[in-house]
């Protein structure tokens, strides 16, 4: 079995925990507003390569990835879930650690060969980072493309499976900044009783050459950069209401 790659960086240190080899998988399905990697969004492309080329390139620095392992991200990893479970599973016959990093946006509770697949794929990974880009469903839909109903049911999936998980979300000036919001976001995740850690990031400006290069308008041209003041007040918000509903629902 072979999949899409569009790219293999060899010491990533933001993508889990240590130093790791961080595997971009082409294709997705969503169209993120403030995305740094559209050339990540085509399917069919990018370099097709097995999971035992992809785990001989982890072998060459193996050394560095003591306290690290493997993080697949994209694109959206989870459209090759058959290539990605393949890959998995080999690695952590390797014992090395796994982390996907996604939007949650495949999930689909009603698709029965969807969630055996799933099911599976949960067997060889040792971390999940989703992506909670937006807590309002009809804001995630005008910021992505889709709603987030699903990727919500994806985080209770995972709790449900006891999968430990890592929260990102961007702070994207005017648009995932609204404080009730965050407040609704920082509810929800401090509600789940498999949360490791929180990253909140400040949205930059770093991919608008791709857009350039690709020909595609930047949707967010007028937007500026977000401020590290603006991040850690829209952490805070986040936080406050974490703390506050896990003191509820835990106790601590």
């Amino acid at each position: 079995m072979t999949g899409y790659i569009h790219s293999v960086e060899s010491f990533g240190t933001v993508d889990g925990p240590g130093i790791r080899m961080v595997i971009f998988f082409q294709g997705c399905p969503m169209r993120c507003k403030y995305c740094h990697n559209p050339d990540t969004w085509a399917y069919g492309k990018g370099t097709q390569m097995t999971a035992d080329e992809l785990l001989e390139q982890y072998d060459k620095n193996k050394e560095f990835y003591s306290n690290g392992g493997i993080t697949v991200t994209g694109g959206e990893p989870l459209v090759q879930i058959d290539f990605l479970t393949e890959l998995l599973e080999k690695a952590k016959k390797r014992d090395i650690h796994t982390c996907i990093d996604t939007s949650g946006v495949t999930f689909n509770p009603d698709s029965v060969q969807g969630m055996e697949k799933l099911d599976r794929l949960m067997e060889f990974t040792d971390l999940i980072m989703l992506d909670l880009k937006h807590f309002d469903s009809g804001e995630h839909k005008e910021l992505t493309g889709h709603g987030n109903e699903n990727i919500l049911a994806f985080a209770s999936y995972l709790e449900k499976k006891r999968k430990p998980v890592w929260i990102r979300h961007v702070v994207v000036p005017g648009i995932t900044d609204n404080i009730s919001h965050l407040e609704k976001l920082g509810g929800f995740i401090g509600g789940l009783s498999n949360l490791k850690a929180l990253d909140v990031l400040g949205y930059h400006t770093l991919g608008v050459n791709k857009y350039k290069e690709l020909g595609i308008p930047y949707p967010l041209e007028n937007v500026p950069q977000a401020s590290a003041d603006e991040v850690m007040k829209a952490k805070k918000v986040i936080y406050d209401s974490l703390i506050k509903t896990r003191k509820e629902k835990f106790g601590k």
